[in-house]
């Protein structure tokens, strides 16, 4: 899992580390993790012998740290890979989770976090007052783009509100992952479907079928412009972190280097994701993407603008030390979403 440390996984696993520690610091103010979601399983400081029980293997990384708790080495990434399959089979009780070597290891407590929030979104369109009315089941259908080979977002969201989704991926060797994890998980084989995209210029074209609807799209889009810009930045990090010069860092993009670089960055990706949004303006009520980074919000903002959204949203997110944020948009106007409310989640 080398991949882990380069690039977009070494700002996941980043997260995880700064996350822990900092819990750790705030141990005897507080049991809670403040910043995550206020239904977030994760909020506690993690119990790793009652997340051994489901998953055995993670006891050979824990160790006593220097605050005298138990925890991980989070500099080691098969630790940290073991960790968040611990957590996903623990919370969500997953059977057989696992990442091929060198695909990403996402963060569970932040993608729990965006499935919440955007739970919270949905349950804001369904109320006409200021008591949220948070919709669940199978008649909510979700769209995850970029599913990858872990099919978090999905799982999380199938597990925690009964949603339907289909997750969409351009790798086939991460749609097949995801497909054997399903495999292993029935109930959640039946609320997930997976669609490879065989024309890797499209987001939404060749996904969205015709008369299909969504209720809300998820995105995690590629953080960086070029791979060289990917090992600039893991650089940057290290040298942070190390406090010493560094020279080298080890990136392992393969098959999967889409994970990690888009042509013309976050703002790219993401541009393509808007004026795709537009072809589908009414087939999904709400467009969701994460940004990482605050000073692309204007260029998102004024990309939206110019596609004629007629609803903006930014929804915060914190975790660890990280803050980044949902950026939201629809195409419907008030009368239009009640509509879709009470036709569609009404059954």
């Amino acid at each position: 899992m080398r991949g882990i440390k380069s690039g977009l996984g070494y700002h996941y696993f980043k997260i995880l580390r700064d996350e822990n520690i900092m819990a750790h610091k705030n141990r005897k103010k507080s049991k809670s993790k403040t910043k995550l979601h206020p239904r977030s399983k994760h909020r506690a400081r993690y119990d790793f012998k009652i997340l051994a029980e489901k998953t055995p293997e993670l006891t050979a990384f824990v160790h006593v740290n220097k605050y005298e708790d138990e925890s991980i080495d989070f500099f080691e990434p098969e630790a940290v890979k073991m960790l968040n399959k611990a957590l996903i089979q623990h919370y969500y009780e997953v059977n057989d989770w696992d990442i091929p070597a060198g695909y990403l290891c996402p963060p569970i407590p932040g993608r729990a976090d965006y499935i919440h929030y955007v739970a919270d979104l949905l349950g804001k369109t369904a109320s006409k007052d200021s008591q949220m009315n948070i919709p669940k089941g199978e008649a909510i259908k979700c769209l995850d783009v970029g599913v990858g080979a872990n099919g978090v977002y999905p799982i999380i969201g199938a597990s925690e509100y009964g949603w339907n989704f289909v997750g969409s991926d351009v790798d086939a060797k991460a749609i097949e992952n995801v497909a054997q994890i399903l495999s292993a998980n029935p109930v959640l084989e039946e609320r997930i479907e997976l669609r490879q995209q065989i024309n890797t210029s499209l987001i939404f074209r060749g996904i969205i079928q015709e008369g299909e609807h969504f209720d809300v799209t998820l995105c995690n889009p590629p953080f960086h412009s070029s791979p060289r810009e990917a090992e600039e930045a893991t650089l940057k990090k290290l040298r942070n972190l190390k406090g010493e010069e560094v020279t080298e860092a080890t990136l392992n993009f393969g098959g999967q280097s889409k994970e990690l670089w888009y042509k013309g960055g976050e703002v790219g990706f993401v541009r393509k994701l808007i004026l795709e949004s537009k072809e589908f303006s009414k087939s999904c009520l709400w467009f969701t993407t994460l940004i990482s980074k605050q000073t692309n919000l204007p260029r998102v903002y004024q990309l939206l603008e110019d596609a004629k959204a007629v609803e903006i949203k930014t929804i915060p997110m914190g975790q660890g030390n990280k803050v980044s944020r949902i950026v939201a948009w629809t195409f419907l106007t008030s009368e239009q979403k009640e509509e879709w409310v009470n036709t569609r989640w009404q059954k």
